[in-house]
């Protein structure tokens, strides 16, 4: 018997690397590159690829991420590297004839003031937050991608909206980071350091919904072996995307406080007005896929303490 060859690309990313752990014990062939093996930027190349392999399926975890002082800062790469991306990748899955696909976004896709919990009707409804603009207006870029495939050729091409992600192979970068490596780092450097206090960005009033990513990998699998009039009865009609997180939400600044009390410092916290705090709150309505039959497993404390382990492991 032939197996399914899937093609994870971003295979080295928290995302990616996290599909291809819960691939692995399956029945499938598992393609991957390395960006020095194949830029996914760059349109010949990937078309190429596609020509070459005998893809099966994709799960697109590939993208510029970051968190938002790298939106901030480096907006046109946000927004030009993940169209480029996007683009190519669909755009020649199409042209091999490739049925199957899994697109990974993000919550961010939603207007900065949506009626919370975010359905995924509110796409397109309102504003979008400023700090993190391009990278969402790609992000959306992908999803209509996908739609416009589906509608005109017929694909089954499906959009995942994840809400914060974190956990193993995540981006620890000092500024570039999203808030959970960034603070798990700032507090167990200030912890070895016998700081006194820790400083933290912004107000700490934002809230903010938090899954492992672990649960993404094992929703993008599910999502991935429904049934399409399924899929497709459980949202909108003519859309393609579906919520994936937890339901619950937790303020940065009680996130910062269970942060201190895993990794053990007893110190201040001192919070920093002047940094950007993004949206006032960010929680998905996560009805749809629970309807689907699937939800979380990994309550957040668990999860940090894994991630943490990880951490100190790795870094």
């Amino acid at each position: 018997m032939t197996l399914p060859r899937i093609f994870v690309a971003g295979h080295n990313g928290m995302v990616g690397s996290a599909i291809v752990r819960r691939l692995s014990p399956t029945s499938c062939e598992i393609i991957t590159r390395t960006r020095s093996e194949l830029d996914l930027t760059d349109s010949q190349a990937v078309r190429g690829f596609f020509q070459t392999e005998k893809i099966d399926q994709i799960f697109l975890a590939a993208a510029k991420v970051g968190g938002i002082y790298a939106n901030n800062a480096y907006p046109a790469d946000f927004i030009a590297d993940n169209l480029a991306i996007e683009l190519n990748i669909i755009q020649s899955a199409f042209r091999a004839n490739i049925q199957n696909l899994i697109f990974l976004g993000s919550s961010c896709i939603y207007p900065k003031h949506a009626a919370q919990p975010m359905s995924e009707d509110a796409l397109l409804s309102g504003p979008l937050e400023p700090t993190n603009e391009p990278y969402a207006i790609a992000k959306i870029a992908g999803i209509k991608l996908c739609e416009s495939f589906n509608r005109q050729h017929g694909t089954d091409y499906r959009a995942l909206m994840p809400t914060n992600l974190y956990g193993p192979h995540d981006n620890f970068h000092p500024e570039n980071s999203h808030v959970i490596p960034a603070l798990m780092q700032r507090i167990h450097r200030a912890k070895h350091a016998r700081a006194s206090d820790v400083t933290i960005w912004g107000t700490g009033k934002p809230m903010r919904e938090f899954l492992h990513v672990d649960d993404l990998a094992q929703a993008c699998l599910y999502v991935a072996n429904l049934e399409q009039s399924a899929f497709k009865a459980a949202l909108t009609a003519g859309t393609c995307h579906i919520n994936v997180g937890t339901g619950q939400d937790i303020s940065i600044q009680n996130l910062a406080e269970l942060l201190c009390d895993i990794i053990g410092f007893d110190g201040a916290l001192n919070f920093d007005p002047s940094r950007e705090d993004g949206a006032p709150r960010k929680l998905l309505d996560v009805s749809r896929l629970t309807n689907l039959g699937w939800t979380h497993e990994t309550s957040l404390k668990s999860g940090l303490k894994q991630t943490y382990a990880w951490y100190k492991e790795n870094t």
